[in-house]
């Protein structure tokens, strides 16, 4: 049975307020080779930071099902402390967590350049929240409602990513390394969340054809997606940032009322 993959035992409530009375943790054994399952095999560690205990424990029984050894954790205070020392492979965390807010751990593990993937749970969906996600270093969100299946989805994309044919991308000075879900230009290796990748990378399969806004919703985010199409001008912006350094020739260009396009200008 799954209860019995797990050791469920109890935070106390701490001086902590976002704490109830306790918060029950699947916790998993931490050997030194990391986490396993029942039968020894080694679990990629997910870090669940979420105030309900109801909606953590879903999350964390979906998690284990799907593959993955969670760690909940009621508070920033304890995701923190958690994420140092268990070295998760993904974070998970509520952007509201009673009095306190998802951003901060985000911002926190980002200035002590803590790159492991982030996905924040959000309850709205307007370009505010999106940017405040990208700004605190998140590396993508999904929305409240909780839903099991598009939530494994995601972890998934990050955790189990299907690779294409080929190893590499390139178009002008830049290089796509698929593999390793990095973009090289002139030499500079430059990161990128898992939504950034995924774009440059529909735009590389599509140099100099303009793409249209509706093209690119349904190719990145998924025809089920639902959201204002402002999304992918965000993610635009980030990549611009990202792979337009000084004196070099911006690649994404904006086709007005229609879209993007790849191409030198």
């Amino acid at each position: 049975m799954l209860r019995e993959a797990f050791s469920l035992e109890t935070v106390p409530q701490s001086s902590d307020k976002c704490c109830g009375v306790g918060f029950l943790v699947m916790s998993a054994s931490f050997a030194s080779d990391g986490p396993e399952s029942l039968s020894g095999q080694t679990l990629p560690a997910v870090l669940v930071v979420e105030s309900d205990e109801n909606l953590a424990h879903a999350m964390g029984v979906d998690l284990y099902e799907a593959g993955y050894m969670p760690v909940e954790v009621p508070n920033l205070r304890l995701g923190l402390v958690r994420a140092r020392e268990s070295l998760p492979a993904l974070i998970v965390v509520a952007r509201r967590l009673s009095e306190e807010s998802g951003l901060d751990l985000c911002r926190q593990l980002r200035a002590e350049q803590n790159r492991v993937p982030i996905l924040l749970m959000m309850t709205h969906d307007e370009l505010g929240d999106r940017i405040a996600c990208l700004d605190a270093g998140a590396d993508d969100y999904f929305l409240a409602p909780y839903r099991s299946e598009d939530f494994i989805q995601l972890v998934n994309a990050y955790l189990k990513p299907s690779l294409t044919s080929g190893d590499q991308l390139r178009f002008a000075d830049m290089v796509l390394d698929l593999t390793q879900r990095h973009v090289i230009r002139n030499e500079r290796v430059i990161e990128l969340t898992m939504k950034e990748f995924e774009l440059l990378k529909y735009l590389m399969e599509h140099p100099r054809e303009v793409l249209t806004r509706k093209q690119i919703l349904e190719s990145v985010w998924g025809y089920d997606f639902i959201g204002e199409s402002n999304v992918i001008e965000v993610y635009i912006r980030y990549l611009r940032l990202k792979i337009d350094g000084e004196n070099e020739k911006r690649l994404i260009q904006t086709v007005r009322s229609v879209g993007y396009v790849l191409r030198e200008s």
